[in-house]
């Protein structure tokens, strides 16, 4: 009888200590992520283009592609997924692969790559003592998409991310160069350039206007330059707990239409719809 009892109580002991062990675990991570990210500006995080920030998130996004054939394409997640700051100024995302329909015969709809993001912040000054930023990241993907959704190689992508601030009104501006590990003569290689200027209104309120650049190196596109601009807005951020100013679990969401501005386009009109949730 003794026995039993005791032995309830060591286990109700150790479970008590393994849920102790587990919510400092969690607080830590969400302080030393609340600091890492009071030493950068708050700005939003843009719809399309990459961006120097550490976020924390579950993000889902959704496009519409208008080609010139008046055929649409949905992609049901956009290579977005899970981006993690375990700290050090430190970021590392998962994309899970996108789902893709393409609403013509011709093509058959599937998943697309997955890939995986590293970013590392050598500069930041939040908006009360500089107002910028510097990261650099490097993005990989893995070919594992079905039928001719995803690419034929894996491909790595480094990237130089910038932004500066100016009030309520700031500027990202990111050049990267996109480097498949096969056949390069085939596919060719990219570099593209993205900027976005993003004005606050109010608390929530982020209108836009991007500019993404693409250069094509080699493949079927070698020596063109295609070009979108992006209008659009994002609503950020809405805590679930906005009475706590320590509290972490937000919302935001925004759309917009990236419009082809260039003579090479795979599409004329593409719209963007994403939902993210803060954590």
């Amino acid at each position: 009888m003794f026995k039993a009892i005791a032995s309830l109580l060591i286990l109700a002991a150790g479970t008590g200590t393994t849920l102790v062990a587990q919510d400092n675990f969690f607080t830590t991570w969400e302080k030393r992520t609340s600091r890492l990210q009071s030493q950068q500006p708050s700005w939003s995080v843009p719809l399309v283009s990459p961006y120097p920030m550490l976020i924390q998130v579950l993000r889902a996004d959704f496009t519409r592609q208008v080609t010139p054939t008046l055929t649409d394409t949905w992609n049901y997640g956009a290579s977005r997924g899970l981006n993690l700051i375990p700290g050090f100024n430190n970021e590392f995302d998962f994309y899970y692969p996108a789902y893709i329909q393409h609403n013509v015969k011709t093509a058959k709809d599937g998943f697309g790559d997955i890939g995986f993001l590293y970013k590392y912040r050598f500069f930041s000054r939040n908006e009360k003592n500089g107002n910028a930023m510097v990261s650099a990241q490097l993005t990989a993907t893995i070919p594992t998409g079905s039928y001719s959704n995803g690419s034929t190689d894996a491909s790595v992508t480094p990237t130089l991310l910038t932004g500066k601030g100016f009030g309520k009104f700031n500027v990202i501006s990111c050049a990267g160069g996109g480097l498949p590990t096969g056949d390069t003569a085939k596919l060719g290689r990219t570099v593209a350039w993205n900027t976005t200027a993003e004005y606050r209104i109010h608390k929530f309120f982020w209108p836009e206007i991007e500019d993404n650049a693409t250069y094509f190196f080699g493949g079927k596109n070698d020596g063109k330059m295609q070009n979108f601009i992006t209008p659009g807005a994002t609503f950020s951020k809405f805590k679930f707990h906005p009475e706590n100013p320590t509290s972490r679990p937000a919302i935001a969401f925004g759309a917009g239409e990236q419009i082809a501005t260039s003579q090479l386009h795979t599409y004329n009109h593409n719209l963007v719809f994403t939902a993210r949730l803060l954590f």
